[in-house]
C-alpha cells in the first residue's frame, strides 16, 4: 500500500476536529519523511487543514460554516507529557465556561508549573501563567476558579461587581470538601486572591474555613477592587476597598 493511501485510511478513522501529527501514523523512522510529505500534500489539496508546522486536523462543518478545533485539541501537546498532566487551560476560555463573560477570544492561556514565552499557533496566541500548586485532574476545576478570581480585573466585558456576583453563585455550588481544597490551593496564590476568596466565602456563610486564609495575610495590607458593599459586605473585613 502506498504511504499516502495508508495516511488517508488512517485519517478517515480519526474524529473531526482531532489534531494530529506524523507521529500518529508511523513508528518506523524510515517512513517518517514519506508520511510528512503525504500529510503536506493532503493539506495543500484541502483534504485536511494545517494548524501549524507539523500539526493538522480534519475540518468539521456545521450550519454556521467550518468549525476550528477545540482549545484542548489546539494545545493538548502542552497539557500532557508521557501520559502525565503538566498543564491546564485557563484564561478567556474558562471565563466563558464559568459564565463570567460571553466574549470569545483567540487567546489560549495555560497554567503550568514551568512556563515559557508566549507564541502563536495558527490564529491562536498561546500564553502561560505559573501555577505553584501540583496540577492534578481533580484540582484543575478549582485552579481555574482561583485563576479567574486572581485576574478578576482582566475578565473581558465584565465589571468587578458582576464578576463577584457570579463567583458567589459558583462557590455556592461547590461541595464542602471542594471548598476546603480551594482554600488550601489558594495559599499559593497572591494575597489579593486569598483576600477576595475569603470575602466571597464569608458571603456564602463559609467563614469557618477561612481562618487559615486570614492568618496568611498581612493585616495592614489593603486591596483596591472597588466592590460595592451591597454586593460583598464582608469585603471590608478582608481590607478590600
Amino acid at each position: 500500500m502506498k504511504t499516502i493511501d495508508y495516511v488517508r485510511i488512517k485519517i478517515d478513522k480519526l474524529p473531526k476536529g482531532y489534531v494530529f501529527t506524523y507521529a500518529d501514523f508511523v513508528t518506523e523512522v524510515n517512513k517518517r519523511e514519506a508520511v510528512i510529505k503525504s500529510l503536506n500534500r493532503l493539506a495543500s489539496s484541502g483534504k485536511i487543514n494545517k494548524l501549524s508546522k507539523g500539526k493538522f486536523y480534519k475540518q468539521e462543518n456545521s450550519v454556521f460554516g467550518s468549525l476550528p478545533p477545540t482549545e484542548y485539541q489546539v494545545v493538548k501537546d502542552l497539557l500532557e507529557k508521557n501520559g502525565k498532566l503538566i498543564g491546564y487551560i485557563t484564561g478567556y476560555g474558562i471565563y466563558n465556561q464559568l459564565n463570567l463573560t460571553t466574549q470569545v477570544s483567540a487567546s489560549i492561556q495555560i497554567g503550568k508549573n514551568e512556563t515559557r514565552p508566549a507564541f502563536r499557533r495558527d490564529r491562536y496566541r498561546i500564553s502561560f501563567i505559573k501555577q505553584k500548586n501540583t496540577i492534578t485532574k481533580e484540582n484543575i476545576p478549582l485552579l481555574q476558579i482561583l485563576d479567574a478570581i486572581r485576574f478578576i480585573k482582566k475578565i473581558p466585558d465584565a465589571s468587578i461587581e458582576s464578576s463577584c456576583k457570579r463567583f458567589i453563585a459558583i462557590l455556592s455550588q461547590l461541595q464542602e470538601q471542594e471548598i476546603i481544597s480551594l482554600t488550601k490551593l489558594a495559599k499559593k496564590y497572591p494575597p489579593s486572591t486569598r483576600a477576595l476568596l475569603g470575602a466571597l466565602l464569608e458571603k456564602i456563610g463559609k467563614s469557618d474555613v477561612t481562618k487559615d486564609l486570614r492568618k496568611s495575610l498581612n493585616p495592614i495590607t489593603r486591596y483596591k477592587l472597588s466592590i460595592p458593599e451591597n454586593v460583598l459586605p464582608s469585603a471590608k473585613n478582608w481590607n478590600i476597598s
